[in-house]
């Protein structure tokens, strides 16, 4: 995969990289709510892709993720050697999030296959098929 596509990773690979690399950033693109309510990875930054009250999309959502990345990981290059992984409910918003991302001038952007919840079951219920929380990776709830 070269650096003008997302590269997906599985939640286990998405925790290992910010376990081995401090700087990697794990965003979660999910709204507010979702992200204090439904519990959201250890650790990550909450910027939402799209949020309420509109539910249109973030329009600064590349200059939040790059004032994230210029405020201390990576000054020498612009912040663009940082991994940055991304993070929705099943995997969908956070690669379209990824997708714009590159297309601004970032290199090293992942999203999280499955996401924080997975996708539906046959119950229509989530956390059940995979995704972070079904992996039982470390998560914090308000």
């Amino acid at each position: 995969m070269n650096e003008t596509s997302v590269k997906t990773l599985t939640p286990r690979q998405a925790w290992q990289m910010t376990e081995d690399d401090p700087r990697a950033l794990l965003v979660d693109v999910r709204s507010h709510m979702e992200f204090l309510f439904i519990g959201h990875p250890a650790g990550a930054i909450n910027i939402p892709w799209i949020d309420e009250p509109d539910w249109k999309i973030n329009p600064r959502f590349v200059s939040d993720v790059r004032q994230l990345l210029l405020g201390g990981l990576d000054h020498d290059s612009g912040g663009h050697n940082v991994p940055v992984l991304l993070i929705c409910r099943s995997g969908k918003r956070s690669l379209e999030a990824g997708e714009l991302l590159l297309k601004e001038g970032f290199h090293d952007v992942f999203n999280v296959a499955d996401g924080f919840e997975g996708e539906l079951d046959e119950s229509h219920h989530r956390s059940t098929l995979g995704g972070w929380r079904f992996e039982g990776l470390p998560w914090e709830q308000c």
